[in-house]
């Protein structure tokens, strides 16, 4: 079975059954990594300019795909790359009525774009984008491991799914790290 075969089935498994668990969760911060060795918080901001938290979600000790979500309260909203056809693919969460919240890394009183760079197969490498580069988006555990921040594709067309009215292009999640 194929590598991206079994991600989809462990994410559709893991959807189907979200709701129905008493899963134990673990909160893993998203971070985008300067070149000179500091992190910086990435962030949703909606149109006011407020500000909320990017997190991965580990569920029940299952770290091997963690879905990457905006937390507001009890409230969790999907973090997705949308269809468009800019250059770099924008990364944003969606609200439950539609609404498009941006994701950005903040640095030193500046807002970084955090954009889908580059697609290696079914995978959208995601960056924060800087004045002096692309910095690597990155899940932090409160143990300090650390897992990549990917776009993740599991169809070959170009929408891969509506979700609340906004056309998806790839799933946002947290990833074991895969050397070069």
């Amino acid at each position: 079975m194929s590598h991206v075969r079994q991600i989809t089935i462990a994410l559709v498994t893991s959807c189907l059954f979200a709701n129905i668990t008493n899963a134990e969760e673990r909160i893993w911060h998203i971070k985008a990594f300067h070149p000179d060795g500091h992190v910086i918080d990435v962030k949703a901001l909606d149109k006011d300019g407020h500000i909320y938290d990017v997190k991965a979600i580990e569920t029940d000790g299952n770290r091997h795909v963690m879905d990457v979500k905006v937390i507001s309260g009890d409230q969790r909203l999907p973090i997705k790359i949308l269809v468009s056809d800019e250059r770099f693919a924008p990364v944003k969460a969606i609200g439950k009525d539609g609404t498009v919240y941006d994701i950005k890394a903040l640095a030193d009183g500046k807002r970084l774009d955090v954009k889908g760079v580059e697609r290696n197969g079914s995978i959208v490498h995601i960056k924060a984008l800087g004045p002096n580069g692309q910095y690597g988006v990155k899940a932090i555990s409160p143990a300090g491991h650390v897992h990549d921040v990917k776009g993740l594709k599991m169809l070959d067309s170009e929408v891969e799914a509506t979700v609340n009215g906004v056309q998806v292009a790839a799933h946002v999640k947290a990833l074991p790290q895969v050397g070069d």
